[in-house]
């Protein structure tokens, strides 16, 4: 069982916002995580699980402070679990040097270039390392009744973990997710780092890549888009790319465009209710 440290506790709608820390085997360093625990939750009364993952420079805060989503996680009974979004200090030569790449930026991939490879492997520490940590150390959570969610990069991980992973998750859902990752200027950059030159590899962590290859138990996804998004108009995002691959693969991808809404958190609150409820709906069947 992992040694977990607790780095702060705080109540919050009748339950605890906790953060902790551990050394993660995966990423070769000391990760943070956050966890909301519900007021119903208890050894004898367990409750499903939700795990956020957040977009490029964001910490474990970020969510916990921005979202509001501890309200909803209240009501419901869901805990909600969200991870630092990169290794962190690793003496990696040019990890500090950009906000889009390095730190802040794991994108949720396991590195194969070799300079990257030791510790960033975002992947396999959510899909694997942070699920066990979690249904090892907190009781009151069941097993095997996850869903997962994110935000802009973490949208994208979100996707590629449940496309991936057949029945890891009952339910995925995102906002404004970098959807073709391999064909978005950000998304380029990151995943030539990480992976390496050869854009095959990439496949493999492109949602609109993964539609079309999933097999396994129904996977219900809803995507938010803001249409006044900067990073959309940019073609950061690619949106439409991922429609179009659900349409051909006849993937029941679920898409809602939101009119007026931007990239940030005031857009992530304002639905962050709906998609609590849907995956909570889905956990419970």
């Amino acid at each position: 069982m992992a040694k977990l440290t607790q780095v702060s506790s705080s109540k919050c709608f009748r339950g605890f916002q906790k953060v902790f820390n551990h050394f993660s085997e995966e990423l070769q360093c000391k990760m943070n995580f956050a966890i909301y625990q519900p007021p119903q939750a208890s050894e004898t009364n367990k409750v499903p699980v939700v795990y956020w993952l957040s977009g490029l420079t964001c910490t474990e805060q970020n969510f916990i402070i921005k979202s509001g989503f501890q309200r909803y996680a209240s009501e419901l009974g869901i805990c909600v679990v969200a991870p630092d979004t990169s290794p962190r200090e690793c003496g990696i030569e040019g990890e500090e040097d950009n906000w889009d790449h390095g730190t802040g930026a794991g994108f949720y991939v396991d590195a194969t270039v070799e300079k990257w490879a030791k510790h960033y492997r975002m992947y396999s520490y959510v899909t694997k390392e942070l699920i066990k940590v979690v249904e090892d150390n907190f009781p009151y959570v069941q097993k095997n009744n996850r869903a997962i969610s994110g935000h802009s990069m973490g949208g994208h991980g979100a996707l590629i973990c449940a496309l991936k992973n057949p029945g890891l998750y009952k339910v995925a859902t995102a906002f404004a997710p970098i959807a073709n990752p391999m064909n978005t200027p950000v998304g380029k950059k990151n995943f030539s780092a990480y992976l390496g030159e050869n854009s095959e590899a990439w496949k493999e962590y492109d949602s609109t890549h993964l539609v079309a290859k999933y097999s396994g138990p129904p996977l219900h996804v809803i995507v938010d888009q803001g249409t006044e998004d900067s990073f959309m108009k940019d073609g950061e995002l690619l949106p439409q790319t991922l429609v179009d691959a659900c349409e051909k693969a006849k993937f029941p991808l679920k898409f809602r465009s939101q009119e007026g809404y931007d990239h940030g958190y005031f857009f992530v609150g304002t639905f962050l209710e709906d998609h609590f409820k849907h995956m909570l709906n889905i956990m419970k069947q």
